[in-house]
């Protein structure tokens, strides 16, 4: 009686573990009318993992990807965290109404989690932070807002500065950005990862106080739209 009571419960708790290994068909959609994202980095996560946090301060490694849209540093982060990660789905850029697929398995992690750098920002980046895997399997959609690292001042000048604490944009990938900008601010007041306020622009792309485009470079969240099978 005893042996047979404890074969069932090894049998429940192997049914259970093989549940929670996920195989997740992903497309990430980019909703904005000008902003271009960096290569993504998406991972399988367990719930004591998070690539950012709202209302901390920004890691090294995420400041990396978020001044200059290396993802090195945050991958590195999840493989020391045995994290399923894939790098890069693109292939490159996603650009203005592009959409992006990939397959991830996420073994026997159960957190899903995105960053991917806006261009031209001088600091920001979409983020997603350790959504809950559902165990059920269907169709999933996520809104997803972009957020300011805090790491950079916002002074919406392009002049190829991704490095880290290295002031200013790195580039204008559309190549509709403008020059000679005096700077929207020169500091910045909260220095934890936030809800990015947006860019200013204008429309002078030969001076003003923006080189970025007000037509082109404004943006509201959500910024990405996420579907997610969970197969």
């Amino acid at each position: 009686m005893q042996l047979s009571k404890l074969l069932i419960a090894s049998s429940i708790a192997l049914s259970s573990l093989m549940a929670s290994a996920q195989q997740l068909d992903i497309t990430i959609y980019n909703q904005t009318h000008g902003i271009i994202f960096t290569p993504f980095v998406v991972a399988g996560h367990d719930a004591n993992t998070h690539i950012f946090q709202v209302g901390q301060a920004a890691s090294s490694e995420l400041q990396m990807q978020a001044e200059g849209g290396d993802p090195s540093g945050v991958v590195g982060l999840l493989n020391t965290a045995n994290a399923a990660v894939s790098v890069n789905p693109a292939g490159g850029l996603l650009m203005p109404g592009q959409s992006t697929n990939l397959m991830l398995d996420t073994g026997m992690n159960g957190y899903l989690s995105l960053t991917s750098m806006l261009l031209p920002t001088n600091d920001g980046f979409a983020g997603i932070d350790a959504w809950k895997v559902p165990t059920t399997a269907g169709v999933y959609w996520i809104d997803v807002d972009a957020y300011d690292a805090g790491t950079e001042a916002n002074d919406e000048i392009i002049n190829g500065g991704g490095a880290p604490g290295v002031p200013g944009i790195p580039a204008a990938p559309g190549m509709d950005g403008g020059v000679n900008g005096t700077g929207v601010t020169s500091q910045e007041t909260n220095t934890n990862i936030h809800v990015h306020r947006g860019s200013l622009g204008d429309t002078d792309a030969t001076g003003g106080s923006s080189d970025l485009d007000s037509r082109i470079h404004r943006w509201l969240n959500p910024v990405l739209k996420l579907r997610v099978e969970v197969l």
